[in-house]
Order: structure tokens, then sequence, then C-alpha cells
């Protein structure tokens, strides 16, 4: 039996005593990849290895409940767009890239800021001063907004009278030109799909450099987010090669525009996953985008934006459609995983999950809405009293270029002071869980935790909404036993006799230091089943 002994620490278990405290001791033995004993029976029983944690911190390992490893590992393979301050200093950068690398027929990047343009209007003539002669296609930090040249308008047809599609948004110009903005699937996915597949080598670069950065920041479980077909028989070769430093469940995505043909697909594709996929990938799970994104006006809203008074964003699915679907997939025992970020988004979501739970056969469910941004104030109480686990990135809880240059303009002052309840739906009785949606954002579990504390851009700078702040116990839960509900692993999340051994230590307690620093602790090991994924 492999045995390791972590001691002189302080061991945070998530369990929840009477009177609303978390039980902690100072050590934990894990054998076989199981927690066996706490306290004085930890360290009174024998062990392979011991890990004196100098005083550090040990809590459960860390779940991510929404993330996209494959499109994050990617994005350091195309043309560095991340982190230029105007869009020529984007263009500069894209031009450099493409003339390190003419063999490359298009020019790809992933992650540029989009609220550097008036309205988030990104022209093509910008990039087409650096790249006249290849197409080049960049994608913005919410990957829902993609920024093209012309070589690239010209490849796909978008030109002069080019008729929009019903599900995404072709921005033109006062002449009724393509900008070289395009919003949403349908606008810029015929794009994509023009776009040289990468080839599986580059894939599993991908995923190895996603799951060390994981492991790396204390996460032992992801809910890969949006799962496409191929993407399948790479976590398989991931899994069969031994790259994998976490769990993971993939949630296969549902095409509003053909989901019915799919079914079939998910049903053999959990099967697969199930044969072939060892411990530690699973299929549990399909993907459903209710909507798009307020910054680009295509969230879902109940009201008019108040930039746009005639607009209500776009809904990616007829109500009655997603009902029936989330129905269908629910009969077959999945779980659906809704995105949605208007309030009209949100209902629609919690809508069809009471259409399934009403016409399927009861189960224990654990169906999640992602984001969950803006809620309308009568739709707060289903949550809970429909079981529906409110999955927030925290990162995002703060008050910044976003918010200030394309959301707050759409949604007034009233709706911008809605957002991201996560303290009203926990009191409410909501089950919370945490993620990431990484590369929108970034994936360190202790950076999510310290906004989701603070609600603060800076110590000097005013709280957001500070009524919706967590305390440290509550973050470190919703990254811990809630992303473990969420996943239906009721063996873990918590730190107890019989839980799997998912377990990291951290140099300081994040409710000991100041609550503006909790992103910046250390992360000195992680553990997934009792054995070492990063540190020592």
């Amino acid at each position: 039996m492999a045995s390791t002994r972590i001691e002189n620490a302080t061991v945070w278990s998530g369990h929840r005593l009477p009177d609303g405290s978390v039980y902690s001791s100072d050590a934990v033995l894990m054998v076989d990849g199981r927690i066996v004993a706490l306290g004085e029976t930890a360290r009174r029983l024998p062990a392979d290895q011991v890990v004196d944690a100098g005083g550090g911190f040990v809590a459960p390992a860390f779940g991510d409940g929404h993330v996209h490893p494959i499109f994050g590992g990617l994005e350091r393979e195309f043309a560095p767009v991340r982190d230029h301050a105007t869009p020529p200093e984007i263009a500069a950068a894209v031009g450099a890239w493409a003339r390190e690398h003419p063999e490359m027929e298009w020019v790809r990047g992933e992650g540029f800021d989009h609220t550097l343009a008036p309205e988030g209007i990104f022209l093509a003539e910008w990039l087409d001063a650096e790249v006249p002669d290849r197409p080049v296609v960049l994608r913005a930090t919410d990957y829902h907004t993609v920024w093209v040249n012309s070589e690239a308008l010209r490849r796909v047809g978008y030109a002069t009278g080019v008729t929009q599609p019903h599900d995404g948004e072709i921005v033109l110009d006062s002449a009724g030109a393509p900008t070289g903005t395009l919003r949403e699937w349908g606008a810029w996915r015929p794009v994509y799909n023009l776009l040289p597949t990468p080839p599986e080598s580059m894939r599993l670069s991908a995923v190895d450099f996603a799951m060390s950065g994981f492991a790396s920041t204390g996460i032992t479980w992801v809910q890969d987010a949006w799962v496409e077909p191929g993407d399948v028989a790479t976590w398989l070769t991931a899994s069969d090669q031994g790259i994998l430093h976490t769990d993971i469940d993939l949630a296969l995505w549902a095409d509003p525009n053909a989901w019915r043909d799919q079914l079939a697909h998910f049903a053999a594709a959990r099967e697969q996953v199930a044969a072939d996929g060892g411990p530690f990938v699973t299929s549990h799970t399909i993907k459903f985008f209710a909507d798009g994104v307020i910054e680009s006006a295509t969230s879902a809203m109940l009201e008019p934006f108040c930039d746009c008074p005639h607009w209500k964003g776009m809904p990616n699915w007829e109500p009655s459609e997603m009902a029936a679907a989330v129905a269908a997939i629910d009969a077959m025992g999945f779980t659906a995983h809704i995105h949605a970020i208007g309030d009209a988004g949100v209902r629609m979501a919690l809508d069809s999950m009471e259409h399934a739970a009403r016409v399927n056969p009861p189960r224990d469910r654990r169906w999640v809405i992602v984001h969950t941004q803006l809620v309308d104030p009568p739709d707060l109480p289903r949550f809970a009293e429909l079981g529906v686990i409110a999955n927030f990135e925290p990162y995002w809880s703060k008050f910044d270029s976003w918010q200030s240059e394309l959301t707050a303009p759409r949604l007034g002052p009233e709706r911008t002071n809605r957002q991201f309840q996560t303290a009203t739906l926990a009191r409410m009785g909501a089950h919370i869980s945490f993620g990431s949606d990484w590369p929108v954002t970034t994936f360190a579990p202790l950076e999510g935790i310290q906004v989701a504390v603070t609600r603060q851009m800076d110590p000097d700078g005013p709280p957001w909404m500070p009524e919706e702040r967590l305390s440290v116990d509550d973050a470190l839960a919703a990254y811990t036993l809630g992303v473990a509900f969420q996943a239906g692993r009721d063996d873990a999340g918590l730190i107890r006799p019989g839980a799997v051994a998912d377990v990291v230590l951290l140099d300081a307690d994040p409710r000991a230091v100041d609550p503006m620093t909790i992103g910046a602790i250390a992360v000195r090991s992680t553990w997934r089943r009792g054995q070492l994924t990063f540190g020592n």
C-alpha cells in the first residue's frame, strides 16, 4: 500500500460544524488514493512518506467547474494577441508573427482584448495594413467575437449585401459592407470551418500544457465545457499517454441547428469514453449555449439594451427547442450544462430544466447554469427550488474594463449592479460551484477566491456590490465541495476518512492573510488520488 502523511499543518477539512465553522485538524493520512485518518490517528499510523507542511495549509484539491483546456493550450501556438493596449499593437504583433511563419496559409490568434475598439468593433483594414495577402482570423478573450482581415472575408464570401445568419452577426458599416467583426456562431463558424485542423501532436501538447498548469495551481478535476467530436479522441489519446494530471469530464456540445441528429453520437461518445478513458475521463454532460455575451450585445435579455433600445440580444435557441433538447438528453442520463449570461437566457435555461424534470422520471440531477451573470429577481429562488447549480467564474466579479467599456453602458446602472449575485443565491439555498472559463481568464483558483472575497480590483479601490462578497470558507467550499457536487463525486471535495485523496498544500492559510493577497499564496504540492502531480 502506498501511503503519505502530511503533518504540522492546518488541515481545512471542508466539513461544516453546527456553528458554521469548518472543522480543522493538524495532519492527514492518505493510503492507496483515499483519506484514511486525520489528526492524532493520522500521526500514529505508519506512512511510506511523511511531509512536514511547516505550518502550511492543507485543503481538498480544487476543481474547475467550467474550463476549456484545449483552447487554452493551443493559444500559445498562434500569433500572440493577448496583453496589447491598442488595435494597432495587436495588428503589429500579428504581422510580425506572420512574417516569421511564411509557411502558414492562415494566420490565427486567440485572446485579444475586445474592449480596445469603440463598441467592440474591429476593422479588417487594421489587419490588412500588416497582412494583406493571407487570411487572418483572431478570436477575442470572450471567445464569442472574431476579428478578420479582408482576405478572410473574401474567402468566406462575406461582402456587401451578405445575408445575416440567424444565430450570429456579421457587423456591417454604414454602407452595408462587413467591417471585419463577427459575433457568435453563425457569423464566425463558417470562417473557422476553413481553418486547417491543428495536428494531433499540437493538440496533445496543448492538453499537456493545460494539465501541468492545473496541477500547479492545485486543481485535480475539471469540466471541459465545450467538446466537439474530434476532441474526444484527443482526450482518450492523452489518457493513454499518461499526460492527464486531473480527472476530466467531457461536455459534448449540443448544436441548436442539429441536436436531434447528435443524440446517437452523444450516446456513442459516452460509451467510447467509458470503454477507453481509463479512471480519469468521463463524459456525463451536454453543453448548451443559451445565448452569447453582454459585451457583444448577444446575450438574451428580457428588456432591451440601454445603448440599443430595440435590441434584446441573440438567443441561440428557440425556448421550445431547448426544452425539448434538455428533456431528451436528460432522459438519456446526461447532465445539462447551460451557458446563460442574460436574464432571458437564464430564464430559458431554468424553464428547460423545469420541463425536463416534469416530463422525465425523478432522478439525482446535477444540472448546471454556468456564468449566471444576470438573473431576473423572480428567477433567483428557482435555482434552489429546481436543484440547479449556479456555476460562477469568480474572477469576473469585479468592475474592470469589460464592465466599464462595454457591459455597463449596455445594461445601465440598475442591471449592472445585479450581476454575479453569488452570495444572494447561496443565501437562498442554491448550490454554488466555481470555475474559470480559461482561457477567457486565469484558471488559478486562489486568484478567483481573492475576487470572490473582495470584489475589488485593487486594495485602495471600492468593492463592487460588497453585499455579494463571500467568506473565505465559502469561496474555498465553492472551488472544492461545490465542484465535487457538480461532478457527482460524492466521495470528493472534503478531507474525511473514505474520501478520494485529492489534496492541495498551500504556503499560507487564505483566511489569515490580507484578502487582497490571497491570489499570491503559493501552491506547494498537489495530490490527485494520493499521487503527487505537482511539487514535492
